[in-house]
């Protein structure tokens, strides 16, 4: 090994080089040339990926965030004034909201199981992570 790679070691590590295996030796040398010893997971989930996966993920992007819960609650408010204030005559969906109810259940069947798929995917796609960085290193 050259000198920048034993003044390396003592300074870093605290110990010579001749004693490192090849996954110290492989890790040193990166460090020196300042590369990565990683591969980027997200391009090899991402050639597996489907239409469908990618749907999954964007339904559980949108449907977890701050803005679809406010906009959502929002629509909900809207709904019960504008059917048990506004429109007391004629009203669509009169109290008790049996309506509303419906729609609320329709979405929460709907969107529970795709935010899974995505969650699920997620999992994979850490373990694909994990897989690869102790088998790159």
């Amino acid at each position: 090994m050259n000198k920048i790679v034993e003044d390396m070691a003592n300074r870093l590590l605290k110990r010579k080089p001749e004693g490192f295996g090849p996954l110290e030796s492989r890790v040193l040398q990166s460090t020196l040339e300042r590369t990565t010893i990683t591969r980027d997971t997200n391009k090899a989930v991402a050639f597996h990926e489907t239409y469908g996966d990618r749907i999954a993920d964007t339904i559980a992007r949108i449907g977890g965030s701050w803005s679809f819960i406010l906009s959502f609650l929002a629509f909900l408010v809207l709904w019960t004034a504008g059917n048990a204030w506004l429109l007391t005559r004629q009203a669509f969906d009169p109290y008790p909201f049996i309506f509303l109810n419906l729609v609320l259940s329709m979405v929460a069947a709907l969107q529970a199981p795709v935010i899974m798929m995505s969650q699920n995917r997620q999992t994979e796609r850490d373990r694909i992570d994990a897989a690869m960085t102790t088998r790159s290193i």
